[in-house]
């Protein structure tokens, strides 16, 4: 027993050993109370800026676009991962300097240039589209907190200005808060978030430790509009203290903006110690509001998918098995005689495996959809896990890129075994259609951001893809993502292809008129589908496009899941309804029929835009909106059309491999 005891001790040092290695080379985990970073007093805090934002545009600009004052040792920016760049975060060093728990008042931070007619009117255009200025202690952004009607409402950042009857004022006056909590036992226990390691590595005092230390557990902003003497610090320097004393009242404005003066800069800090624990800091950025609406949307789901799942029963035990047992229990003579008098699906036998039309591009969004949406199961995994979260910017955005890369694998060896199984086991071929597996999605991705890069170059946007982040795009698209889909192509060929259980005719039969067009029956079946996501969507979008911060990955995940069911399920029925009217024709509707969600989630982004985005300005904001929608909305069409396909050839599949006919 002790034996077994000291080889548990030491496994859980060697676990902490490699994620301390892990952390060397910049591999980031996020556990709740990782790497929490002690400030003894006096010691200086540096608060960084990110781009300026706005709701009513969806173009960031850089903080130094405006005429703030800069850092006197210049501006640099932070180290950026992949994501933050393509996610147009710009964190640079800002002027703002604290000092652990020293409440400091009236800094004099600068005096701006007069302002010249161009940053007159930038300056105004900023503040009539609502852009919020985002300041960021210790990885926590600033959040400002208003009253309305009673409740408390909370936001990141703080707005550049605001219009007063026509007159423009600007908010000259930070008073920043920052919420602090007295740092405790610093062992390996505490800062990877395992309460009983203090017993595994035992914690060593120093004689000269005991001077207490702090953990930036809060940070808040209220911007006020002061109007200050300009005359009276011509002669200041930076954090000199300001000749008179000043007032932040955040309920007025005094500070207007004009042509040809400059404007002065100041702020005051005050520490609060606080009993916020530094794992649950970012509590007050993640309230979860709303929970009950996420159950209600699986509740939601879950309906669907009984009601489909009930069709489904029917199907296979009523019809399908019905008439199966029924063929199996008759002799040869009756089976022949039966033969002659069959009817709705067990007539296409002889059609149903012929190939359709464009099998080539078929095989290439099939392959594209495994991808992608093994790439959205993976990235919401993690990210439900913990491994992604808000605390590390960009890390979503990476990961998801890193894992589409990866899975290549998959997209190559699905698209040519399908490619493989269509022609009946031919291996020719299999390398142009790996390859257009590998450039099909990532070429129509490439064209719309450049698209919309030209567009925001040409608005001077920091959510622009600087042509460095370009290069690189191509480098891994090319050097990594294309030879992993050849790989995988490669596994594809070689693997056996899938046997059609009955031959095929070489004539094709003729499919009776219908009484309804089925592409109706097909772009009808994308509304259960959506039926499924349309509720959770509202709060991704809110995400995405409202600056709100998108955290209950657990529940994405289950709606995920919920979503692949009902695809699958509305597919199998539509094809089966498909083959009772004698239409063979079942490949390309198969993969609709699922991935017409699209249509719906695009309609829905449309609606979005008119009547939850109606302050949206412009219509370069506009074209970036639906842009950046009809990407995401046909990975979604490759994604569920892929679910659809998949489990409709394995239906058809089964289906007749229980049936022998001649």
């Amino acid at each position: 027993m002790e034996g077994s005891l000291g080889q548990f001790e030491r496994f859980k040092i060697w676990v902490l050993l490699i994620l301390s290695v892990f952390s060397q080379f910049g591999v980031s985990f996020y556990l709740p109370g990782s790497y929490p970073h002690k400030y003894g007093i006096g010691d200086t805090l540096s608060v960084k800026v990110n781009s300026l934002t706005s709701i009513e545009t969806e173009m960031p600009f850089s903080y130094y676009s405006l005429p703030f004052c800069k850092p006197s040792e210049g501006v640099k920016d932070s180290a950026e991962n992949l994501g933050e760049l393509l996610m147009g975060d710009r964190i640079e060093n800002s002027p703002y300097r604290f000092r652990m728990y020293t409440n400091e008042s009236d800094f004099f931070l600068c005096r701006s240039d007069p302002l010249s007619g161009d940053s007159f009117k930038i300056l105004k255009e900023r503040i009539d589209e609502m852009y919020q200025v985002n300041v960021i202690l210790d990885n926590l952004p600033a959040i400002r907190y208003t009253k309305k009607e009673g409740y408390f409402l909370r936001w990141t950042g703080y707005p550049v200005g605001i219009k007063v009857q026509d007159v423009y004022y600007v908010f000259n006056h930070l008073r920043f808060t920052v919420l602090v909590h007295k740092y405790e036992e610093a062992n390996v226990a505490r800062v990877m978030g395992t309460g009983d390691a203090a017993e595994v590595i035992p914690t060593i005092r120093n004689a000269g430790t005991d001077t207490p230390g702090y953990m930036v557990v809060g940070f808040e902003v209220v911007p006020c509009s002061i109007m200050h003497n300009a005359d009276s610090v011509k002669d200041k320097k930076m954090y000199e203290k300001y000749p008179s004393p000043i007032k932040c009242d955040p309920t007025t404005v005094s500070m207007p903006i004009k042509e040809g003066q400059p404007v002065v800069f100041t702020y005051e800090v005050t520490f609060e110690e606080s009993d916020i624990k530094w794992p649950s800091r970012w509590d007050a950025y993640l309230k979860m509001e709303g929970s009950k609406v996420h159950w209600f949307s699986i509740l939601n789901s879950l309906m669907v998918i009984t009601f489909l799942a009930g069709i489904v029963l029917v199907i296979f035990l009523r019809t399908v098995r019905r008439d199966l047992t029924r063929y199996e229990e008759l002799d040869k003579e009756a089976q022949a005689q039966m033969n002659e008098e069959l009817s709705g699906w067990k007539l296409v036998v002889g059609d149903v495996f012929r190939a359709p039309t464009s099998p080539g591009l078929l095989c290439v969004m099939v392959g594209d959809g495994v991808q992608i949406l093994c790439m959205a199961v993976v990235t919401i995994l993690f990210a439900a896990l913990g491994f992604m979260s808000p605390a590390s910017r960009g890390t979503l955005i990476t990961g998801m890129l890193f894992f589409y890369m990866v899975l290549g694998v998959l997209a190559g060896y699905v698209a040519v075994r399908m490619w493989r199984t269509i022609g009946c086991g031919d291996h020719k071929g299999w390398v142009p259609v790996a390859f257009k597996a590998a450039c099909f999605f990532p070429g129509i991705a490439f064209t719309i951001l450049t698209t919309l890069n030209f567009l925001l170059w040409g608005s001077h946007s920091t959510g622009a893809i600087p042509f460095s982040l370009f290069v690189i795009l191509i480098l891994l698209w090319f050097c990594i993502s294309v030879p992993l889909t050849l790989v995988g192509g490669y596994l594809g060929a070689k693997a056996p292809h899938i046997e059609y259980p009955v031959r095929t005719n070489q004539i094709p039969r003729e499919v009776p008129a219908q009484k309804y067009p089925s592409w109706l029956l097909v772009l009808g079946a994308g509304t259960l589908p959506f039926g499924t996501l349309f509720i959770e969507l509202f709060f991704i979008m809110s995400s995405i496009w409202m600056g709100r911060v998108y955290y209950v990955f657990g529940f994405l995940f289950i709606v995920l899941i919920l979503l692949v069911v009902v695809c699958a399920e509305v597919s199998l029925v539509l094809t089966y309804m498909h083959l009772c009217v004698e239409d063979w024709r079942w490949w390309w509707k198969s993969f609709f029929a699922s991935g017409s969600v699209a249509i719906y989630i695009f309609l829905y982004s449309i609606n979005y835009l008119v009547f939850d985005l109606k302050s949206l300005s412009g219509p370069v904001s506009a074209t970036l909106y639906l842009g950046y929608s009809f990407l995401m909305v046909f990975a979604i069409m490759l994604s569920t059309g892929t679910v659809g396909f998949l489990s409709s050839f394995w239906f058809v599949h089964y289906l007749f491999s229980s049936v022998k006919l001649d």
